[in-house]
């Protein structure tokens, strides 16, 4: 439990501490006029209370990923309580913030223009592609996910099924209509249902105070299944510590904030407060595998129908009938919320893409009617797979996105190692992944893992050619 609490007390000082270092080195411009001012059209682009944008873009990032996600990591023991501290302050809440201040420069721009921007037109294209496959699975993975949840809380009769469409169709509605009508109102309530869930399992731990993995025990692998610690726990605590679907939302809040400085409370603490919603779970789900229910789920795969079965069986447990309801109606909204955002930026990404003006509500139709098309589509591939692929997927985004930002401090001779050390981190965890995964090479360990740290060596080797040239 003490580890716990000290790594709770990280996360809370690195806002205060490195992300104001972060803001000091990116330097701000208070005084500057905003996009949401110069750009504003009533649709995407509209000045909004700095409060609501931070429950917007925290919803917007905190889908299933801080819950199942985390829940799911706490099987490699107290290493994922020092992966998400770390993750958080030094990678993640970098990468959110950077991202979203470099958008709010260049006129609310989406993720790939931004990361073309830096890396030149093929890693454009790239982006692109690889943006909008990352949105539609995120809409595809986010409507199953509640769904399903939400089927567990209902009558037999409103099944798996009736909900996917309900979720689908309110996808569709959140997508066309303006950001304020129904982002911009609904979020705040489901933003305090998620923090009540949080704060209601942080005062159960306290209270009860187990007995939690410490630091003292040391930092070996606990996991079941054997699963290599690295790179599978970087990857299955994506959300909770760096997320390269995180900077794919930014971009919809840049185009809202009034002012540079509120910068840093919607995008480093955005990612700060998931990273603690995600410690609370992982601290949660590792006293839990030693009950006498969670030891069989503990010895289970690792799939998202047992992470769902542990968020049910803690709130009802911890916060009775009425908390553990409303504590659910938080896991559950958290996911839907990123959903509609997703395919919302996917709608922007193809309009910044093709110069398409998204005031006209037969332009947005035009654009999106195909993104659901797709989204159903892979809707009905099986949900683990579209998990697999959707975890890769969205950490390989970070890692483009972190050397974009690198690459932008190293030209305006900024800071730049803020970004290059994360940046290499997860390119050896992504390459890692990719020749150790079954869906990759299926490799074994020892040679996926030399394998990955042999490309980030060679990407760190091209970085160092490249700023010397311009010198």
């Amino acid at each position: 439990m003490v580890t716990f609490l000290c790594c709770l007390a990280c996360l809370v000082g690195g806002y205060f501490i490195y992300g104001k270092f972060i803001e000091r080195a990116f330097v701000i411009s208070p005084t500057g006029e905003t996009p949401a001012f110069s750009m504003r059209d009533g649709v995407d682009y509209i000045p909004m209370p700095t409060w609501k944008i931070f429950m917007i873009q925290f919803l917007n990032i905190a889908g299933l990923g801080p819950i199942f996600g985390a829940i799911m990591g706490a099987k490699f023991g107290v290493s994922s309580f020092i992966w998400i501290v770390l993750g958080s302050i030094f990678a993640g809440a970098v990468h959110d913030y950077l991202s979203g201040m470099l958008s709010l420069r260049n006129g609310g721009e989406s993720l790939p223009e931004l990361t073309g921007r830096y890396l030149g037109k093929n890693v454009r294209q790239l982006m692109r592609g690889f943006t909008l496959l990352l949105m539609v699975l995120v809409g595809a993975v986010f409507v199953a996910g509640p769904a399903g949840l939400l089927a567990k809380l209902t009558p037999a009769s409103l099944n798996i099924t009736f909900w996917a469409v309900i979720v689908f169709a309110y996808y569709v509605i959140a997508t066309l209509l303006p950001v304020d009508k129904i982002i911009g109102r609904i979020y705040p309530v489901f933003a305090a249902a998620l923090l009540f869930m949080a704060a209601g399992i942080l005062v159960m731990l306290v209270y009860r105070y187990p007995a939690l993995p410490e630091l003292t025990g040391g930092l070996q692998n606990t996991h079941p299944e054997g699963l290599p610690l690295f790179p599978m726990m970087f990857v299955s605590i994506a959300c909770g510590a760096i997320s390269g679907f995180h900077a794919t939302q930014s971009p919809l809040m840049a185009r809202c904030l009034k002012n540079e400085k509120n910068g840093r409370p919607v995008f480093y603490g955005a990612m700060i407060a998931e990273g603690v919603v995600a410690l609370i779970w992982a601290a949660a789900a590792a006293y839990f595998f030693h009950t006498g229910e969670g030891a069989a789920l503990f010895t289970a795969g690792s799939g998202n129908d047992n992470a769902a079965i542990i968020v049910d069986s803690i709130t009802k447990e911890w916060l009775g009938v009425a908390g553990g309801f409303l504590a659910m109606l938080g896991v559950i909204a958290a996911p839907i919320t990123s959903g509609d955002t997703a395919f919302r930026s996917a709608r922007l990404i193809v309009a910044d893409f093709l110069k398409i003006d998204q005031k006209p509500m037969g332009k947005r139709l035009l654009i999106s009617i195909p993104l659901f098309v797709a989204g159903f589509l892979i809707l009905q591939i099986d949900f683990s797979i579209i998990w697999r692929y959707f975890a890769w997927v969205n950490q390989t985004l970070a890692v483009f996105t972190l050397w974009a930002l690198t690459v932008y401090l190293a030209v305006n001779k900024k800071l730049y190692i803020l970004t290059l050390a994360p940046a290499l981190f997860m390119t050896a965890v992504c390459s890692t992944y990719l020749f150790i995964a079954p869906e990759g090479l299926a490799l074994p360990p020892r040679i996926s893992q030399l394998s990955g740290l042999a490309v980030s060596l060679a990407t760190l080797a091209a970085f160092i050619v490249w700023k010397r040239k311009i010198r």
